[in-house]
Order: structure tokens, then sequence, then C-alpha cells
């Protein structure tokens, strides 16, 4: 959530950044109604102040012997003002607060602005494309052979998108969860084993909600009222739900291995088939808990502990520096992680590295103390470390050989209990 101070403050100037990521947005409601909110608390604040005064000269009448019942009723009537006034305060800052939790993150300054994801910028590539001396396969139909999946019987489970991963499939896909938390811990980050199921407040917290109701799965009777999360990102920014931390905790760095959840599955085609996107799929998330001037810092080391997890796999990739108009409603600047996937001819994300500054801990009340200094708002930053499903197809599909086999990388074989694996068509 935005600070309505900095919104005060340069509101045409703030319009015209979040406008870079969300062109409809205005700012002009939002002004007008801190500004009749800031007047009416002062008017109620004067009728305060009178009340008092007149409280004030009913004592002294009262020595006096005085008759007092005109000035009880005068009072009594400044008593129903300020009732009023404050009632509705309250429902103006209801209607503030749901209008500020709408809008999104400001872009930082270097964040490249057009509304296109065609417009993405390439900061980084490791590795090269591979190339095939006979015709590669994609990995679906890897898959008839290799039987690492059934998404036919997944299908029968719970419909289509929602994965069976079978025999050795599940094995590799646990290799691989094993390493990249493995790396993440290596690299500093505390594991977390969070839930799943989440309050509608924890999901609020992180910016899932209101605006992305209805792509969350819910589960929502008599007796419950929770979400499925789509990323560890939601439960993990809640740990710290209305907490004042101490400046010696900070930077927290953690990591968790999660299921995630989302509602929409992509289109038809042979591109969308498969893994490459799904409702239900395996992801480690990295989440951190700066202050604001380490946030820089530990942006860099989030970015290189995932891009390590690739490079040990050796698996070509680049680092797309995302645009203003192609970036998340809570992040303030995200560098997608890319690989290349031979069977779609085309790179796909595997993980977004996002600084949410302190937009994420505004909406959760998340803060820190310097000394005796006032609490101020902490930095949250997220990223995926990674999201197995399409880092499986880039492994299958990068490694595969003319006979239909795929070579398992060498990072992988203590996992698997095995030497110079290598998965054979059956």
């Amino acid at each position: 959530m935005l600070d309505i101070k900095e919104i005060r403050k340069d509101p045409i100037g703030l319009e015209a950044k979040l406008k870079n990521k969300v062109p409809e947005v205005t700012l002009t409601p939002i002004v007008e109604l801190d500004e009749k909110i800031r007047s009416l608390k002062t008017e109620v604040e004067e009728f305060k102040s009178q009340k008092n005064q007149i409280s004030k000269e009913i004592g002294i009448k009262k020595q006096k012997g005085e008759d007092i019942a005109k000035i009880l009723s005068e009072m009594g009537s400044f008593g129903d003002k300020i009732s009023k006034g404050d009632q509705e305060i309250s429902q103006l800052e209801e209607t503030l607060n749901n209008a500020l939790a709408i809008l999104p993150n400001t872009p930082m300054d270097d964040v490249p602005v057009s509304p296109r994801a065609e417009d993405n910028v390439c900061i980084k590539e490791w590795g090269k494309k591979p190339t095939f001396s006979f015709p590669f396969k994609n990995h679906v139909e890897l898959n008839e052979k290799l039987k690492l999946f059934d998404f036919v019987r997944g299908a029968k489970i719970s419909g289509s998108g929602w994965p069976l991963y079978v025999g050795f499939g599940a094995r590799l896909e646990w290799a691989l969860l094993n390493y990249m938390l493995d790396i993440h811990r290596k690299n500093g980050f505390s594991q977390v084993m969070t839930p799943i199921l989440v309050r509608p407040e924890t999901m609020y917290g992180s910016g899932q909600l209101p605006k992305f109701e209805q792509q969350l799965f819910k589960i929502k009777d008599d007796d419950y009222n929770l979400y499925l999360i789509p990323t560890a990102e939601v439960p993990l920014n809640g740990m710290h739900l209305d907490e004042i931390l101490d400046e010696e905790q900070l930077p927290i760095k953690m990591t968790s291995y999660t299921t995630c959840f989302r509602r929409e599955a992509g289109a038809a085609g042979s591109q969308e088939r498969g893994l490459i996107r799904t409702h239900q799929f395996n992801k480690v998330e990295m989440f951190c808990l700066t202050k604001p001037e380490d946030s820089e810092r530990v942006y860099e080391e989030m970015l290189k502990s995932a891009e390590e997890i690739l490079q040990g796999l050796n698996i070509h990739y680049r680092n797309m520096l995302l645009t203003t108009g192609d970036m998340s409603f809570a992040a303030a600047k995200t560098i997608d992680i890319e690989v290349w996937l031979p069977g779609q001819n085309r790179y796909y994300e595997v993980s977004s590295v996002s600084n949410c500054t302190d937009f994420q801990a505004r909406r959760s009340q998340i803060r820190f103390r310097q000394k005796n200094e006032k609490p101020q708002f902490v930095h949250t930053l997220n990223g995926s470390g990674l999201a197995t499903s399409r880092l499986m197809v880039a492994l299958l599909e990068n490694n595969q050989q003319e006979d239909g086999s795929v070579l398992v990388p060498k990072v992988l074989h203590k996992y698997l209990e095995e030497e110079n694996v290598c998965i054979q068509p059956k």
C-alpha cells in the first residue's frame, strides 16, 4: 500500500509514475477524499475544543450556583456533532483505505517505461542454447516413452491442469526441490515450512487481495474462510504481520518449498500443454525482510542464489529487467530469469525476483525499530528459487538424446542415489 503522506507531497508526479504501470490509475478521488477527511477532522477537533471549554464553564457556574440548563443543552449539541463527525470520518477512512488498497506499487526509477512485455530488457545471458543433430522433441513427446508424468490420470483425479508425477518423474522432482533448498541454505537462507491455506488478511498483506480475488482458489464454508496460496511469499510475509522487529534481526532471509495453486492454466495449444502452465505446481521461494538501505544488496543476493541453481544444472538462461507495464502489482522492480525451452522454441520464466520496497510491509504493518527511534517499515523482497514445472521441462528438453533418453545433470545424482543417471525410454 502506498503512503498517503507521499501522495499528498506530489500527487501529480506520483500519478504519472503509476500510470506507467497501470494507465487508468487516477489519484484525484483519493486526494479529494483525503482532503475531506482532514477537513472533517479539523472540524470535529474544534467541536471537541468547544465542548471542553463549555465543560469548564459548567463547573464555574455550578460553583456560583448559577443555572446551567441552557449551557448543558449547548454541550449536548456539540456531543451530537462530534459523534456524527467521528462516524463519518470512520466511514470515509474505510473508503480511502479501500481505494489505496487497489493502487499498485510505484516503479523504481531504473525500471524501463513501457506497457509492453516485448520491451523487457535483457541484462544478462549465461550459457548457450543447445543445438541438436536430430529432430528434437518437446517434453510431452518425450514423456510418451519416458513415463515420468501421467496427465491423463491427473485429469481423471482433478481435471485438466493438475499434473501427476509418477515413478522416476516423482523422484526427479524431489531431487530438484532438495537441490534448490540446499543451495539457498548454503547462501544464508533459513528454511521454513509454511501452511498452504491462509486467512484473508494474510492474502491482503501480500497484495493478493482484493485485486486478485478471482484468480485464487479458496475454501469458504461455515467453519473456514481460507485461501490456497499462489506462492510461499504469501505465508512468509504473513509470519510477521503486525510485528515490530529489532534492527539486529534484519535482514531475515527465508526459503520455503510449497505446492502452489492458481486458477488460470493457460490457453490450449502445443506451447501450453503438459507442465508449461498448470493449476498446481511446486516451487521453492525466497523471501526477505530488510532495512530500506539494505534491500538492493539483498536483492542481488537473491538473484545470484537463483542463478547458481541454473548454472549448476548447466541450463542456458537470460535475465530480463521487466518494464513498468509487465511488473506485478506489488513490485517496484522485477528481474525475470528465463530458460530456453527447445520444444516451445521460446524462453519461459522460471523465477521472478522482485523488490516490493515497503508496499507489503505497510499493508501488513511489519516494522522495525532502530535504537530509540520511531518504528519504520521494512522492505520485503521475494523471488522464485525456482518453480520446478518449467524447470523440469528445461531439464528434459535441453538434455534429450537422439534415442529419446535424457541425461540427468550431475548435481542431482546424489539426491537420486545413482551415478551417471540417464532416463531411458520404456
